[in-house]
């Protein structure tokens, strides 16, 4: 049987896609998994969503305190989200980051690229 042009051999197991996000605050780019998304649901509220999958508009903080600090205090969450962030949800911020978040500010463990291929 003849093989169609637009068929190529695959060599080996096909790779998965790894979804790659960037956090708001400090700009750093790693596996969707390590961030927790913040979302704006389409009925206009705020919520923290650490599995990642509720709807609506979504921006992403790592687990470095600092990030979540910036986020509560600047404005950044409010152009990722395109909405005011109310005083209330900016305290809610810190609350969360106060027990799901480490306190120092050594920058998040990446995955090497190598290890990326494989997941």
């Amino acid at each position: 049987m003849r093989e169609r042009p637009d068929q190529r051999k695959r060599r080996g197991p096909r790779l998965k896609h790894l979804p790659v996000r960037t956090c708001i605050a400090c700009r750093a780019r790693d596996l969707k998994r390590t961030f927790v998304r913040i979302v704006r649901t389409p009925e206009g509220t705020l919520a923290i969503d650490p599995t990642g999958k509720r709807s609506g508009r979504g921006a992403y903080l790592c687990r470095r305190f600092s990030c979540w600090e910036r986020a509560a205090t600047t404005d950044v969450l409010e152009r990722a989200l395109r909405i005011p962030v109310p005083q209330e949800f900016r305290d809610e911020l810190l609350r969360w980051a106060d027990l799901h978040v480490r306190r120092d500010d050594a920058p998040a463990p990446e995955t090497p690229p190598e290890q990326e291929d494989q997941l």
